[in-house]
């Protein structure tokens, strides 16, 4: 059961999780542009941005109440 004080944590956990994700992205398309990218910190800041992806979904999963019909 969750009360006012953990939706608030949630929904601030929540909005960090996007600004980290979002900024994964840019530094992701600036080091693809980049003329020498450096592949295998490529490939760790995607799987860094899908394990947030992941989060973020589970998260927004638990948020939702279940309805059963």
């Amino acid at each position: 059961m969750n009360d006012v004080g953990d939706d608030a944590e949630t929904t601030a956990r929540l909005g960090v999780l996007r600004l980290e994700h979002r900024d994964l992205d840019a530094a992701i398309a600036a080091l693809a542009d980049g003329g020498s990218s450096d592949q295998l910190q490529l490939m760790r800041l995607k799987k860094r941005k899908l394990r947030l992806r992941d989060e973020i979904a589970s998260i927004e999963d638990d948020m939702i109440p279940d309805i059963i019909a």
